[in-house]
C-alpha cells in the first residue's frame, strides 16, 4: 500500500474522530516511506506520489490540487503562507516548494527550488526556479490522463 493510500485512510480516521489511529498511520508512513504526509493536509483526487511517496515532506496545512504528480524526495513547505498547489502540477524529483502559490498545469523541473508564486500553464526550473517556457503543450506527456 502506498503512502498516499495510507494518508487517505489516516484522513478518514481523523474525520471520524479516531485521532489515535490517524496518528499511528501518520507515524507508520514516516517509518515505512521516510515521508511526512500529515492527515491535516488537503490532497486532491487523482494525485499520485512517485515511487510510493519515498522521501516526500508535505506541510500540515498544504492544499494540493487534483491530478498532480509528486515525485520522490519532494518538499512542499512554507515560508509564511500555507502552501497551495493547483491542479495538474508535475513536481519532479528533489524539488522544494517553499514559497508562493503554484498555479494549474505547471511542470517543475528536477531539484528546482520554488520561492515565489508561479502562474498557470508554465514550466519552471532552476535554483531559484524561473519560468523557462510558457508553452506546456510539448510537455503534456507529464500530466496525468483524466
Amino acid at each position: 500500500m502506498s503512502a498516499l493510500n495510507l494518508y487517505r485512510i489516516a484522513k478518514a480516521c481523523y474525520h471520524d474522530g479516531l485521532q489515535t489511529a490517524a496518528n499511528f498511520i501518520k507515524e507508520y508512513i514516516f517509518v515505512k516511506y521516510n515521508s511526512f504526509i500529515p492527515y491535516t493536509a488537503d490532497i486532491g483526487e487523482g494525485t499520485k506520489l512517485g515511487y510510493g511517496g519515498i522521501g516526500v515532506v508535505i506541510h500540515s496545512n498544504a492544499k494540493i490540487g487534483k491530478n498532480c504528480v509528486i515525485s520522490q524526495n519532494v518538499t512542499i513547505g512554507s515560508r509564511g503562507l500555507d502552501p497551495e498547489i493547483g491542479d495538474n502540477v508535475y513536481i519532479s524529483p528533489g524539488s522544494k516548494c517553499i514559497g508562493g502559490k503554484i498555479g494549474n498545469n505547471v511542470i517543475i523541473g528536477a531539484n528546482a527550488v520554488i520561492t515565489k508564486e508561479i502562474p498557470d500553464n508554465c514550466v519552471v526550473a532552476g535554483v531559484p526556479a524561473k519560468i523557462i517556457s510558457n508553452d506546456i503543450t510539448k510537455y503534456q506527456k507529464y500530466f496525468r490522463k483524466k
